[in-house]
Formats: structure tokens, sequence, C-alpha cells
């Protein structure tokens, strides 16, 4: 299984980028994993959010399971998250990503093609430290399902 992490908006800021790095490549240690950054679409203004998700869908394909981070998806212990991921990869599936939508969020025909979603937090957080914890978080579920020392209950 490839773990696809993709987030809507600019490059990551310096402040955030080491961090974002530095997960992702321990991540990497257990499964492939790349980031994709998908600019928004240019010159939309009211309907941002439906090109964005178009431009999403058509990145798609039917084998990936996709989890939406949504606040109104369903939120994760350390440990259960570790055990969705177990789940994903006992199933045999190619692609898990996750999606960090644009700023206005995830477009519903996005969401209605979502397979799962995730909250983080019921706090608003920006965007670029959504993909620091995401990164954090899976690296964390990682060390968890081989019982490694980063995590302690």
């Amino acid at each position: 299984m490839k773990i696809l992490l993709w987030s809507v908006g600019k490059e990551n800021d310096a402040y955030v980028k080491a961090g974002v790095d530095d997960f992702t490549r321990r991540l990497s240690r257990y499964f492939p994993t790349e980031w994709r950054l998908i600019p928004p679409p240019k010159n939309a203004t009211a309907d941002l959010k439906k090109k964005e998700g178009e431009v999403l869908l058509s990145l798609l394909t039917k084998d990936d399971f996709l989890v939406a981070l949504d606040e109104r998806g369903k939120q994760f212990t350390s440990e259960n998250l570790a055990h969705f991921i177990q789940m994903r990869a006992n199933s045999g599936g190619k692609n898990l990503i996750f999606l960090i939508g644009g700023v206005y969020g995830l477009d519903p025909a996005v969401l209605a093609r979502a397979d799962h979603h995730w909250s983080l937090s019921q706090l608003t957080l920006p965007h670029q430290l959504v993909r620091l914890v995401l990164a954090e978080q899976l690296y964390r579920a990682c060390t968890i399902l081989r019982n490694e020392k980063y995590h302690h209950p």
C-alpha cells in the first residue's frame, strides 16, 4: 500500500516544511509515502470549491481509498488510527489517500466520493499546520503498529 498525502494550496512555509519533510521521511520507512500539493484553480472566484472538486475527482482512480479530512468527520485516537491503517494495508488496496481541501473546504461531490471522513480536531487549524499534524499522526500510528517507543500512551 502507498500513502498519498494530497493538499490543495500553496507550498509549505519554512516553519512547517522542515517538520513535514521530517515526518514524511520517517513515515516512508513503513509505507511508500508522497505529498501532492494541488494548486487552487486560477480565475475561479464564486465557484472555487466546485472547480477544486472537479480537479480532485479527475485525479482519483476508482481503486483509490480516499480519506477526506473534514471537520464533520470521525475523530480517531492514535491507537484507532493505527488500527485503521492496518486494516487498509490488510485489504490489499493500492493507494490510501489523505486529502486536505482548500480554504473553503471540500466540495460535496468530493465528500460523497470519499470512503472515510476524518476530523483531526474540533479546532480550526491552518492548512499548513494540518499537513504537519497529519504527517506526524500517521508516523505515530505506524510506530504503534510496530510497538516502537515513539508513542507513550
